[in-house]
C-alpha cells in the first residue's frame, strides 16, 4: 500500500556552497506529495500530480506544513544524557567530574536498555532520525543501544569506545579486550539491519599508541566501518596530547601513526588545526563534526567554518550531548550561526541545513539511503510546524506583508528560533514514531 504524505516539501540535491541558482541545489515543493511504500520513497512531485498518479494511496495531510529529511547528528554521546547541563568546567575536568562517572553506570545492562530508550525518544522528539552515537568502554552499552534502535527501525552508527589509560580503572580495557570485544561486537551487529559500527578510540590522551593501533587494524579487517574520535578540542588537550605522543608531529599525526585517518573517519571537534593538518584531512577523506553548543558550553574555542571550507574539507554539524546543551538541530544550528558571525563569515542557512542532512549522509556515504528524498532512499523524514511558536507567526505575518516570505527566511527563523516545539511528526522508515511517550 502507498501513501502520500502531502505537504510543503523541501530537500537537498547538491551542496548549495557550490551554486548560486537554488535549483541547483535544492527541491521546493509548496503543496508537494511525497510517496512512501514499504519504508521507501517511491516518488515525489506536486500532490496534484502525486493524488492523479496514485489513486488508491491513503495519505498523511501536513497541509501548510513544512516535511523534509530528518537530521543526522554525526557526533554525540548518548551515555552523557542524564548530565547535560552540568555547571562549570573545561574539557579534562568536565570529563572526570560528570562524565567518566556516569559512563561507570553502564555496566549494567537494566541501566544501558533504560538511557538507550531515552536517548532515542529524545532524539525523534527533535527531528533526528539517525546518529553516529559514542557508548561507553562496556559491550552492554553497545548492545543496548544497538537494540532499542533495531526495536525503532533506525539507522544508527555505535560503537564501544576504546581507552586504556588516564581514565578510572572501570572504564579501562587492555589492548586485547579492546580488539576482541570490538570484534564481537561488529560480527553482531554491523550491517544487521540498519545497524552499522564505528570503531571508536575516545581520543589519544586514553590511548597508548597500542590501543589506537587496534582501532586501525579492526578497519582494516573491517573496511566498511566508521572510526570515530575527538580531534584538537581544546588548547590543554592538545598540549596533553603532544606530552604523551612526543615523536609525533601534531595531533593527527598520531592518528595517522595509529592507521585511523581513512575516508571513513569522524574527526569531532577540530577547532585547532593547522593547515597542514587540515590538508591531510582532506586528502585522505575523513570529515570534521563541528558541535557548536558544546565549544561553546565548555569554553573550548571558537570553530572557523569559511577556514575548514576554503580548505575544501567536508564538514557536518552536531550536538555532542552531553558537553552540547540541547538535542535540537535547531538549536545547534543556531549557536553555529553565531560563531560563524564571531569569525565574520555569515554562514547561509542553505549551508547549515545542508550540514545536517544531506551533507552529513554524504560524509557517511550514506546518501544512497538518507538524507534527501531520492527515489528508493529510507523514507525517514520530520514534519515541523514552522510557526508552533506564536512569536514565529507574527514574524511569519511580517515577512509576507512585505513580501520577504520564502523558503530561504522560513528555513532561517527555524534555526534561529526552532526547537523541539517545532517537530510535529518523525518517521522512520514510513513509520510515524509515537512523540507522546
Amino acid at each position: 500500500m502507498k501513501k502520500i504524505i502531502r505537504g510543503q516539501i523541501f530537500y537537498f540535491i547538491n551542496d548549495p556552497t557550490l551554486y548560486t541558482n537554488p535549483d541547483d541545489f535544492m527541491r521546493y515543493y509548496e503543496d508537494g506529495g511525497l510517496v512512501i511504500s514499504d519504508g521507501y520513497i517511491v516518488d515525489i512531485g506536486t500532490y496534484e500530480e502525486m493524488q492523479s498518479k496514485y489513486i488508491q494511496a491513503s495519505y498523511d495531510d501536513y497541509s501548510g506544513m513544512l516535511i523534509m529529511p530528518g537530521f543526522i547528528d554525526t557526533h554525540i554521546h548518548y551515555p552523557q544524557t542524564p548530565i547535560i547541563g552540568s555547571y562549570g568546567k573545561q574539557l579534562l575536568d568536565w570529563l572526570n567530574e560528570y562524565t567518566y562517572p556516569v559512563e561507570e553506570m553502564f555496566s549494567s545492562p537494566k541501566y544501558a536498555k533504560g538511557a538507550s530508550k531515552d536517548f532515542i525518544k529524545e532524539l525523534f522528539k527533535n527531528g533526528t532520525t539517525s546518529c553516529a552515537a559514542f557508548s561507553t568502554e562496556h559491550k552492554t552499552s553497545v548492545n543496548a543501544l544497538f537494540k532499542v534502535a533495531s526495536d525503532f527501525n533506525m539507522r544508527i552508527i555505535t560503537g564501544k569506545v576504546l581507552m586504556n589509560r588516564n581514565a578510572p580503572a572501570a572504564l579501562e580495557d587492555t589492548v586485547k579486550e579492546a580488539y576482541a570485544e570490538s570484534k564481537e561486537l561488529i560480527e553482531t551487529w554491523h550491517k544487521k539491519g540498519r545497524n552499522l559500527y564505528a570503531i571508536t578510540p575516545r581520543f589519544a590522551i586514553t590511548c597508548s599508541m597500542s590501543e589506537l593501533k587496534v582501532a586501525g587494524l579492526l578497519h582494516k579487517e573491517y573496511p566498511d566501518t566508521y572510526i570515530q574520535t575527538h580531534l584538537a578540542e581544546n588548547k590543554d588537550e592538545i598540549k596533553q596530547t603532544m606530552d604523551l605522543f612526543p615523536d609525533c608531529t601534531d595531533y593527527l599525526n598520531v592518528y595517522e601513526k595509529a592507521g585511523i585517518v581513512t575516508d571513513s573517519s569522524i574527526f569531532a571537534h577540530g577547532i585547532y588545526l593547522s593547515d597542514s593538518e587540515l590538508d591531510r584531512i582532506k586528502c585522505a577523506g575523513s570529515f570534521i563534526s563541528h558541535c557548536p553548543t558544546s565549544n561553546l558550553f565548555l569554553g573550548s574555542g571558537l570553530f572557523n567554518m569559511q577556514r575548514v571550507n576554503n580548505k575544501r574539507v567536508t564538514t557536518t554539524i552536531a550536538t555532542d550531548v552531553g558537553a552540547g546543551t540541547s538535542f535540537s538541530m535547531l538549536q545547534t544550528l543556531n549557536e553555529a550561526y553565531k560563531i560563524q558571525q564571531l569569525n565574520r563569515y555569515v554562514m547561509n542557512t542553505f549551508e547549515s541545513f545542508y550540514k545536517i542532512t544531506l551533507g552529513a549522509a554524504r560524509a557517511l556515504k550514506l546518501e544512497n539511503k538518507i538524507g534527501s528524498f531520492s527515489l528508493g532512499n529510507e523514507a525517514d523524514f520530520i514534519v515541523i510546524d514552522y510557526v508552533a511558536q506564536y512569536i514565529q507567526k507574527i514574524r511569519m505575518e511580517y515577512l509576507k506583508s512585505c513580501d520577504k516570505w520564502d523558503v530561504e527566511n522560513m528555513l532561517f527563523g527555524l534555526q534561529i528560533m526552532g526547537d523541539s516545539r517545532n517537530i510535529k511528526a518523525t518517521y522512520v522508515m514510513g513509520r510515524k514514531i509515537d512523540l507522546t511517550d
